[in-house]
C-alpha cells in the first residue's frame, strides 16, 4: 500500500510567520507548507522573529505538517563572479539555521548556472568546494537537508534535465545531507514530455536513476503556461496548463512519491487558488481514485 502524501502550498508569511502563514495554510486545506525567511530575490539575512519562530513551529508541529523553506532565487553556487558564490553559500546557511529555528524539514534552491561558457569547466569544482563543507556543517549541526531543485533550463544550468543530477551529485560526493526537489513546470520547460500517457513516469524513473532510491524528498507540483521546452518558468493552475492533470495523477501515483510532501505554487489570489489547487491534487491520489 502506498504512503499517502501530504499536499500543501508555498505560503505566504507577509505580517508574521505564524500570525499570517498558519492561517493562511488552515484555509488553503495545506497538510505541507512552504515559506521563504528572507527575500526571494534579495541577498538581505533577516534574524526572524524569536515569537513567530516559536509560534510557527509549535503550530507545524501540532498540525503534523512538514514545513520547507525556498531560499533566495539569487543563490547560484556555478557562478563565475565570486561574490554571488559568497553570497549564496550565506543565503544557504542563513536558510538553514531559520529552518532549525521554525521546525522545517529542508531547504530547496536551485541548481544554478556556470553563466560563462568559459566558466563550464571549473563550475562542477566549484559546487564540491562550496557545498560540500556547507552539508558537512548542516549534518554535524543536525540542521535541516537542502533539496537542489533541478531549474528550467537554458542559462548554461548545472542541472535541468533529471539526468543532469548524476554528475552534480557526484560533484559533493552522493553526500547524503542533500536531497532533491522535483518541479514539473520547471522538467516540462527543460524538455520532458509530461504529459503524454507514460511521460511523467518515465521522468520519475529516469530521476530515480540517476538520483539513486530515497534521494528524491519533495515535489513542487506546477502546471506550466508554455510549451514543452521553451525554458520559461511560468507556473499555471492545476489542469489548465499545457501539462494538464491527468499527468498529476500519474506524479502521484508513483512509487517514489508516496509519502512525499508536494507543494503547489501556482498563481493565487490570496488563498482560493491554492485551496483549488490542493483539492484537485487529493482527489487525484491513488486512494481517492481507486
Amino acid at each position: 500500500m502506498l504512503l499517502t502524501s501530504p499536499i500543501g502550498s508555498h505560503t505566504s508569511t507577509s505580517g508574521g510567520l505564524a500570525k499570517t502563514g498558519l492561517p493562511y495554510a488552515d484555509a488553503a486545506g495545506s497538510q505541507a507548507i512552504q515559506v521563504y525567511v528572507s527575500n526571494s530575490r534579495g541577498w538581505a539575512l533577516p534574524p526572524g522573529d524569536p515569537k513567530q519562530d516559536t509560534l510557527f513551529r509549535d503550530g507545524i508541529g501540532e498540525r503534523g505538517v512538514p514545513a520547507y523553506i525556498h531560499a533566495s532565487l539569487l543563490v547560484n553556487l556555478g557562478s563565475p563572479t565570486a561574490l554571488t558564490l559568497e553570497r549564496s553559500v550565506d543565503v544557504l546557511e542563513h536558510a538553514l539555521r531559520r529552518g532549525a529555528a521554525i521546525g522545517a524539514s529542508g531547504v530547496v534552491y536551485h541548481a544554478g548556472s556556470s553563466v560563462d561558457p568559459a566558466h563550464d569547466a571549473k563550475a562542477m569544482h566549484q559546487l564540491h568546494e562550496a557545498l560540500l563543507p556547507l552539508l558537512d556543517r548542516a549534518a554535524s549541526g543536525g540542521l535541516p537537508k537542502l533539496l537542489v531543485e533541478p531549474s528550467a533550463g537554458g542559462g548554461r544550468s548545472l542541472a535541468s534535465k533529471v539526468h543532469d543530477l548524476a554528475p552534480y551529485l557526484d560533484a559533493v560526493e552522493r553526500h547524503p545531507w542533500l536531497g532533491v526537489c522535483f518541479d514539473t513546470c520547471h522538467a516540462w520547460a527543460a524538455g520532458h514530455d509530461l504529459a503524454t500517457p507514460g511521460g511523467m513516469t518515465a521522468t520519475l524513473d529516469a530521476l530515480v536513476a540517476a538520483a539513486g532510491p530515497g534521494r528524491l524528498q519533495l515535489i513542487h507540483a506546477n502546471d506550466s503556461k508554455d510549451d514543452r521546452g521553451s525554458t520559461r518558468d511560468r507556473h499555471e493552475t492545476i489542469g489548465q496548463g499545457r501539462i494538464g492533470a491527468a499527468a498529476f495523477g500519474e506524479l502521484l501515483a508513483h512509487p517514489a512519491v508516496a509519502g512525499l510532501p508536494v507543494i503547489v505554487e501556482t498563481p493565487t489570489e490570496k488563498h482560493v487558488g491554492h485551496a483549488a489547487d490542493i483539492a484537485l491534487l487529493k482527489s487525484l491520489l491513488p486512494e481517492q481514485r481507486s
